[in-house]
């Protein structure tokens, strides 16, 4: 078993997990094919239209015995109940799925996996990733089914019976299985052309091993799970493997906006990331590219279900069970087996129901339909036990010759003959506690709309009760909504559904079926994939790189022209000039941010102090800081000019006078801004007021994250009103609200420095600004505009560094890493001073009357 200490899992396989066969081979296709016309619908220009990858756990196949099948007796067809093949409706063709093989009647031999793939994918466009036995029973009843999935589903692993806890070596598997889904999508992706789409929370890990290999890769996923509050989500041990995961996609799409809100929370509390909504979309900035989060649940496709509905078997059944239930009203239940649909709950609904209301004995049933589970385990079983044991008490209790209250069906049943139960059913209930999206009352409506067996109703009707903690919840406005752990609520609601005015039953009924018809799985799919394209549309425009280990690894990018600052560039065009201007923020930039001391360090004083000895260089510290916290810091540099809060003090050496703006002297605002802020000072815990003579800031960055983010809106909101008559500006930085002096900004200060140096004939011929934050933008703006200010005296010709610190975007053409680079940098250009400084006498310039 390899060691826990391996610095890249993106390249880990465990070799227990997925042992290399001697002689084995991986079949490698082409990723450009032509394929027949059995594949694809329109094969027009197959080798150049961008394809759409679907990518899923499952191919979208049906397995089933064929003994003249050369594949081990076993031939396949497609799978139409499946959402990875409806969703096909609404996609430019050509479409390739790539998947695990679905159960199959009987192993399929190694020896035929190439023949087989060759077959699968030219006639039906699929691409089978072949999982070994053991490691698929690790990646997905192991770590997928027993970790993952009760755990987004609010179940936390305190005990046995609750879930898996977490298992590395199980975390190891779901790598190595998202590896080798991996492996196959390499083998047929075009990066340029191609867009691929990967679904659901059983591939979370595999957007990061597709970012490592195409760092320009088209990436959407769909998460069809919920996304669980960061407080459940942030007991994962890997949680910040998996948030990185996902934003290395381009589209990460949910089915409700509280998935999404629970994901962006995620990553503002574990990664400081922070998200804004323009234009209707809402965009993560993660390193240069924008993560957009997309939100719409997965329809129905109308046109299958359509056909099975008007189906002779599914008509002839509609009039078997309406016979049989001649006379009684039947409520309908559809779940699969599992601990979070509720089955249970809801049979102790109905007991109660039947308790209460004796006339309802002998007239109401509930069928229940209970599809296979797709797990193993204690759990399942005892959900099974619990269900059978409820029905059978309830049809003890209630039941009469030839009247069963429950009707538990818990095998297999046809797809035509649940239609026919979704057809004769007067009310679908759907009470599960937890659940991603839940389709069941979109087929229900779509079957009471269309079954030609219930053309005798006047009107369609139909009723709907369903949890409020499942997906489809917000879009079935018509839905009786029920909290499923209230049983007395739930009996309530199956008594009104039947009491319900007959009008009121038809109004409900149209309201859903004009958004279900409307918004099928086409539409979902046609939507997600516009998005996917305008989320990757200026790929190709930007420069890619990846940076970080193993699973934090993620991409950089960034505009054509942005490029690391070399130093031996910088100090070759040091050495040319004479007039030099060095421009540096002080936070983050010589600092690093989250350092409780904020003094400089001796490094720092020492390299400022060297290029201050030079005659031929101006050295400014530019900082938002207070002006007494900057002379007391910066006590040791005599030659160092500061310009303090912005540029509202600035003085040229530590002897020489501060000197004002003068832009205003009432500050009377203060008397105005100062109560408000401290308002939502107390009632923000953690967050804390800075006063400096010309600004008030509100910091909240030891604020809850999320309320810190309110509180900040809210209070920028409020001092605009409240000052609105004031000579300031409110500003929104990182983790602050702050107000100043109209007119204050560190561009306004590079403008007066070079005035004043222009007129003392000074014109600088070098400047390098550094900065790393909001308002260090204003700098780099104002330095990189000097060589589009062709009549200007002040430095139109100089050779301009405006470099901001980290890969991000930003105003300057540059970027340097981190403060440690910073430091070698200024270290650099110290070194040629005092290897080339002339012995001349040069005096720094005086600034003018009012000048500053």
């Amino acid at each position: 078993m390899p060691s826990l200490s391996c610095a890249n899992l993106l390249d880990l396989v465990a070799g227990d997990d997925f042992p290399a066969s001697p002689g084995r081979t991986t079949p490698r296709l082409p990723r450009v094919m032509t394929l027949p016309a059995s594949a694809f619908d329109d094969q027009s220009t197959p080798d150049i239209c961008p394809r759409r990858i679907v990518v899923s756990h499952r191919l979208p196949l049906r397995p089933y015995p064929d003994p003249t099948s050369p594949f081990n007796g076993v031939s396949f067809s497609f799978d139409t109940d499946t959402a990875a093949y409806q969703l096909r409706a609404g996609l430019p063709s050509p479409v390739i799925h790539v998947g695990a093989l679905p159960d199959t009647p009987v192993p399929i031999d190694p020896a035929i996996h190439e023949e087989l793939s060759q077959y699968l994918f030219t006639r039906f466009s699929c691409l089978p990733v072949f999982v070994p036995g053991e490691l698929h029973s690790r990646f997905y009843h192991g770590f997928c089914k027993h970790y993952l999935w009760p755990l987004l589903h609010y179940l936390l692993p305190l005990t046995p019976s609750f879930g898996l806890p977490f298992d590395r070596s199980l975390y190891r598997s779901y790598l190595s299985a998202n590896k080798l889904f991996a492996d196959r999508i390499t083998e047929i992706l075009n990066p340029d052309d191609d867009f691929v789409w990967v679904h659901d929370y059983h591939l979370l890990a595999l957007p990061t091993f597709l970012r490592k290999r195409f760092p320009r890769v088209k990436l959407g996923f769909f998460l069809h799970s919920p996304f669980p509050s960061s407080e459940i989500f942030r007991t994962i041990p890997v949680r910040d493997d998996l948030l990185r995961a996902l934003l290395n996609a381009d589209l990460v799409g949910f089915h409700t906006f509280d998935y999404a809100r629970h994901f962006l929370s995620s990553c503002s509390r574990l990664l400081g990331l922070d998200y804004q909504s323009k234009r209707g979309y809402i965009g993560i900035e993660y390193y240069g590219r924008t993560v957009t989060i997309k939100i719409l649940p997965i329809g129905i496709d109308m046109d299958q279900l359509r056909s099975v509905v008007t189906s002779p078997e599914t008509v002839g059944k509609v009039k078997e069970l309406t016979e049989r239930y001649k006379g009684r009203t039947l409520l309908l239940g559809v779940d699969d087996m599992d601990l979070f649909k509720g089955i249970g709950l809801k049979f102790l609904a109905m007991e109660q129901l039947l308790e209460q209301r004796p006339e309802l004995r002998g007239k109401v049933v509930l069928v229940q339909i209970t599809n296979p589970a797709r797990s193993q385990g204690k759990d399942i079983q005892e959900v099974q036990e619990e269900a059978r044991s409820i029905s059978k008490r309830i049809n003890s209790r209630f039941g009469q010759p030839g009247y069963e209250p429950v009707v538990h069906i818990d095998q297999p049943v046809p797809t035509y003959e649940k239609v026919a139960y979704y057809a004769v059913a007067e009310c679908c209930v759907v009470n599960a506690v937890r659940d991603g999206l839940n389709r069941i009352p979109y087929i229900y409506t779509v079957c009471r709309h269309e079954s030609p067996a219930l053309e005798t109703m006047s009107k369609k009707k139909s009723v709907i009760i369903v949890s409020e903690f499942i997906g489809c919840s917000p879009s079935l406005s018509g839905a009786i909504r029920v909290n499923p752990w209230n049983l007395e609520a739930v009996s309530e609601a199956m008594n009104l559904a039947m009491t319900l005015p007959e009008i009121e039953k038809e109004l409900r009924h149209e309201k859903h079926y004009k958004y279900i018809s409307s918004h099928d799985v086409a539409y979902w799919a046609r939507s997600f994939d516009q998005d996917l394209q305008r989320a990757c549309k200026d790929h190709m425009s930007k420069r890619c790189w990846g940076i970080g280990f193993g699973m934090g690894f993620r991409v950089v990018a960034l505009g054509p022209n942005f490029r690391k600052l070399s130093v031996e560039r910088v100090v070759q065009a040091y050495r040319k000039s004479c007039n030099r201007l060095i421009l540096l923020d002080y936070d983050g930039t010589m600092m690093p941010q989250g350092l409780i001391n904020k003094a400089p360090s001796k490094d720092v004083l020492t390299v400022l102090n060297e290029l201050c000895e030079d005659p031929k260089n101006i050295v400014f510290v530019v900082s938002g800081r207070g002006k007494d916290e900057l002379s007391r810091w910066f006590e040791p540099c005599e030659k160092l000019g500061i310009s303090a809060e912005h540029g509202f003090f600035t003085r040229w050496s530590r002897n020489s006078q501060w000197v004002s703006c003068k832009l205003t002297v009432d500050f009377d605002w203060k008397k105005i801004a100062e109560p408000v802020m401290r308002q939502y000072t107390e009632t923000t815990d953690g967050s804390y007021i800075e006063h400096k003579e010309s600004a008030l800031v509100w910091h909240h960055q030891e604020a809850d994250p999320d309320f810190g983010s309110w509180q900040a809106k809210e209070l920028l909101d409020h001092l605009e009103n409240v000052l609105a008559n004031e000579p300031v500006v409110v500003k929104r930085g990182q983790h602050i609200v702050e107000v100043n002096p109209q007119g204050i900004s560190k561009g306004v200060v590079v403008e007066n420095l070079l005035s004043t140096m222009a007129g003392t004939n000074k014109v600088p011929d070098f400047i390098l600004c550094i900065g790393d934050d909001r308002s260090d933008e204003d700098m780099f703006e104002a330095v990189s505009s000097l060589k589009t200010k062709n009549n200007s005296p002040r430095a139109s010709n100089a050779e301009v560094f405006a470099c901001t610190v980290g890969k991000k975007p930003s105003m300057a053409r540059y970027y340097l890493d981190d403060t440690v680079d910073v430091i070698k940098m200024l270290q650099g250009l110290a070194h040629a001073s005092v290897l080339h400084r002339p012995k001349v006498e040069f005096s720094l310039p005086v600034p003018f009357e009012g000048s500053l």
